[in-house]
């Protein structure tokens, strides 16, 4: 009810707002917001020739392609004057993110067929492991502590497994198989859940888990960092785990209070110094590589480990081939099987993610995103915030939106102040501290049906605000 009602507030209000602007002057045109291309440059004005200033006029009267770009704005990009029929068309600024269509046609082709393509694999993966007992081993020796975590998850139960292989892949920033193992534990957790059009207590537990984002290589952010010349890449790693780890126990904490979990059992203070033993002995390890070192270790380290899974799967597949006889299947008909699974879970989950990015492309073209973000940041340096830190700020407000758009931010910010600024470095920690949320939301609970999250929505934007405050404290602290 909660995502339903914050859906149609930013599209209502998108709407609202991006026709106010075009009838009170403010907008020339509004076809941007249906048609355009996030890069593309904004018709802000038409005028008759005699109309433009008199060096622009004889300028494009003089030039074959009829164009003139003119510095007005150094900040910007370039004011174009373009002459075409009697009337000269003026664009400046650039579109922030794709239009209503093209991003129907992004989310079919460049997001929904991908992710179509990763559950097709990994679920098949996934159907071999069960058919060869993997997972259900996985889950008798992860029950002691998952049984408290999840009290009303049976003992050796399937989803234990599922849940720990998408913790496993998100901690090593496998993002390609973090999600079907993800979606995989949806639909197994979906199985006892008592009320089928309602998020039970295990599903936001893992939700809420998963968004926190607790990730030990952040190999997309050195990569970025990488390709803007910082002077090492990898330098905001710790600071990202930090920062992380702080969001993942907030979240446990917040969820565990509301579903009165016993933070006392003996399991979970064992499994909780276990993670942050493996977490610091990971971190000193990488501490003491020098540049290449580090650089050679987090490119490799979760590719490795990922290669490793399929040979494991592949191999084990092979030694436990008679209980594929006994199941009356073959290891490649059970992949199959596996992977036409995935392909039905991605045609279920494409209205959901596309009526997410469909509002969220509204709500960033309209301008009301821009509106909120300069207040927000003004707010903020008036407080006697530094600047270097509310120049990161749209980097954490667009994340729990959108991956890509927060992305352009974060590349931008480091191309605009340097890798190695404050400014740079923070938002590399806003864009590896946390996850997309309403993404997030959509793609999972769309998965299974689910039309009431309950309070899964709050939380998570409350740990997505806790992971951007512990980042801004962390960054200080190191940089």
């Amino acid at each position: 009810m909660v995502l339903s009602r914050f859906w149609l507030a930013i599209f209502i209000a998108s709407i609202v707002f991006v026709v106010f602007t075009l009838f009170s002057g403010n907008s020339y045109t509004i076809d941007f917001v249906l048609n355009g291309q996030k890069g593309d440059p904004i018709l802000v004005s038409e005028k008759y020739i005699d109309e433009v200033p008199v060096f622009v006029r004889d300028s494009i009267q003089l030039k074959a392609d009829k164009a003139m770009i003119v510095n007005r704005d150094l900040t910007n990009p370039d004011t174009t004057y373009v002459y075409s029929n009697k009337t000269v068309k003026i664009f400046s600024g650039i579109q922030k993110a794709d239009g209503l269509l093209p991003t129907c046609k992004y989310t079919l082709v460049d997001l929904v067929l991908p992710l179509i393509a990763y559950l097709a694999f990994f679920c098949g993966l996934m159907e071999l492991l069960i058919i060869s007992g993997a997972t259900e081993k996985l889950a008798v020796v992860l029950s002691p502590v998952f049984v408290k975590v999840f009290p009303s998850i049976p003992k050796n139960h399937p989803s234990i497994s599922y849940m720990t292989m998408n913790f496993a892949a998100n901690f090593l920033g496998l993002d390609s198989a973090a999600t079907p193992f993800g979606l995989k534990a949806m639909q197994s957790l979906q199985e006892i859940n008592p009320d089928k059009d309602q998020a039970s207590d295990a599903q936001i537990m893992f939700m809420c888990l998963h968004a926190s984002g607790l990730t030990l290589i952040a190999t997309s952010i050195i990569g970025y960092r990488a390709a803007a010349n910082a002077s090492n890449p990898a330098d905001v790693m710790l600071p990202c785990i930090i920062t992380s780890f702080i969001g993942t126990i907030a979240a446990f904490l917040i969820v565990g209070i509301k579903q009165k979990i016993n933070f006392k059992s003996a399991s979970l203070v064992v499994a909780l110094i276990t993670l942050i033993a493996a977490i610091i002995g990971l971190l000193l390890y990488v501490n003491h590589l020098d540049l290449i070192g580090k650089n050679y270790f987090t490119s490799n380290l979760s590719a490795l480990i990922l290669i490793a899974i399929i040979a494991y799967t592949l191999i084990l597949s092979m030694v436990k081939e008679k209980k594929f006889a006994d199941a009356n299947t073959t290891v490649y008909e059970t992949f199959v099987v596996g992977a036409n699974n995935g392909v039905k879970t991605g045609v279920i989950i494409f209205p959901y993610v596309l009526g997410m990015l469909v509002a969220i492309s509204l709500f960033r073209n309209s301008g009301l995103f821009e509106i909120i973000s300069n207040w927000i940041a003004f707010i903020f340096s008036n407080m006697g915030v530094n600047k270097q830190i509310t120049d990161a700020l749209p980097v954490a407000l667009l994340r729990p939106f959108s991956s890509a758009g927060s992305r352009g931010f974060l590349i931008d910010s480091m191309n605009t102040f340097g890798a190695d600024s404050m400014t740079g470095r923070l938002s590399s920690i806003f864009q590896c501290s946390a996850e997309s949320t309403f993404y997030v939301i959509a793609v999972y609970f769309g998965s299974v049906n689910i039309k009431n999250t309950r309070y899964a929505l709050p939380i998570m934007l409350w740990v997505d605000l806790i992971c951007v405050v512990t980042a801004i404290f962390v960054a200080s602290w190191f940089f």
